[in-house]
């Protein structure tokens, strides 16, 4: 088996893993590291949760370890964009604690802040540059941040970049960087537009594929529960009273209907805690390291929100509002089960949302179960309605509804 002592890191970085307890890489890790060792451009395809950000950060290290420079003025030598705030932080939070014994300097940059400190930090030049797209591109135009030596660029979240509307942004940062650079590729799903932007920006990349985004984490127990909308507060509530729900998070689809499901729980004597774009960025880390020390024990959010979200120790996912898009159910209940433990994902399924159900099933090739609700003390359900079960076309394919979809 693969460990990290076989790996052809430096010393230094060796020592910071150990630091970390980190033995054996993770599958994406230890396909990605060599070949990231000899400098070849790379496709990962990965979501949140599989280790992926050691996977670029700790060869990248080892290359600006071993090739030192001195850094001019506003200069970058290594470039990672990434969708949210939260993302940045931790990413920037895992580039210090692997680079813990190398003396390397480095920047996180995102926007909901003011940007003085920021500036200040670029002004001498750094090694290593995490940024989302909107703050990094304020900064290029005001002149304080050159990308003309960029030698290592990674793009994390591709897919995510697209769905929140950076892909503009991501074109206009490319054409300032330098033609000869290393580029590290990640997205969960490839839609054309994002297969289109690999195929500008990488050169002979070696591709990396680990849990396809149309399966499931097997460690994960999925229900589903049908229940009113009117009735999801009691159900939520009820649920929490298990107390091997040690750490929730609870998905809504809109930022008012995360701060409803709060005050609900607040009036139930449940502390819990909102993250999504309308809060403000000190609210948004409050928040989330709240949840991470355990001080809240459920945290409510948006799939947006929760891109950045990279918590271990969640025991249960609910679906409070199942999501419009069937691929963000499973980056959803990807949250839980993580390191080897196992989860549970509740879904939440109102009338309304027969049709979004269908389409999880679809995506993930299976029906999934009708909680045992019992233990909550509420009446269980008798059974999935026959209309979102999964039809099945000759050779046990799920077949396409020939409605249209209600997109909610």
């Amino acid at each position: 088996m693969t460990s990290f002592e076989t790996l052809d890191l430096i010393e230094p970085i060796r020592r910071a893993l150990r630091d970390e307890n980190y033995t054996t890489p993770t599958p994406i890790q230890a396909q990605a590291i060599p070949h990231l060792l000899q400098r070849r451009d790379l496709l990962g395809i990965a979501q949140t949760g599989t280790g992926k950000t050691a996977a670029f950060m700790l060869p990248l290290l080892h290359h600006l370890a071993t090739d030192r420079r001195v850094n001019a003025p506003r200069s970058v030598r290594t470039l990672v964009l990434t969708p949210t705030r939260e993302l940045a932080i931790q990413i920037g939070d895992s580039a210090r604690r692997y680079g813990r014994h190398l003396a390397l300097r480095g920047a996180i940059v995102f926007g909901g802040v003011g940007q003085n400190p920021q500036v200040q930090v670029l002004s001498k030049g750094v090694d290593v540059l995490v940024a989302t797209p909107g703050r990094l591109l304020d900064l290029m135009e005001q002149g304080h941040v050159r990308l003309q030596d960029v030698e290592f660029f990674v793009l994390d979240e591709a897919d995510r970049m697209l769905d929140m509307g950076f892909i503009r942004d991501i074109r206009k940062i490319i054409t300032q960087l330098p033609k000869k650079r290393q580029t590290l590729f990640f997205s969960a799903t490839m839609p054309p537009a994002i297969s289109e932007l690999a195929a500008g920006i990488l050169t002979d990349p070696i591709r990396v594929e680990v849990t396809p985004v149309s399966s499931t984490v097997e460690l994960i127990d999925q229900r589903v529960l049908f229940v009113e909308r009117a009735d999801k507060r009691q159900l939520l509530a009820a649920v929490l009273r298990d107390p091997a729900v040690a750490r929730m998070l609870v998905f809504t689809r809109t930022k008012h209907g995360a701060n409803k499901v709060v005050e609900q729980l607040d009036k139930d004597g449940i502390v819990a805690e909102a993250i999504h774009g309308n809060k403000s960025q000190g609210a948004r880390q409050r928040a989330l390291e709240s949840f991470r020390e355990g001080k809240c024990r459920v945290l409510v959010a948006t799939d947006i929100a929760a891109r950045g979200i990279d918590v271990d120790g969640i025991t249960h996912v609910v679906n409070y509002d199942l999501p419009v898009d069937a691929e963000s159910y499973v980056h959803r209940i990807g949250r839980t089960a993580r390191a080897g433990a196992s989860g549970h994902a509740l879904s939440f399924c109102s009338s309304e949302e027969r049709g979004e159900l269908r389409d999880i099933q679809r995506l993930i090739k299976r029906e999934i179960p009708v909680a045992d609700i019992q233990p909550f003390g509420i009446k269980p359900s008798t059974a999935a309605p026959a209309s979102v079960r999964p039809e099945r076309a000759p050779g046990g394919r799920p077949r396409r509804s020939g409605g249209a979809r209600r997109r909610g």
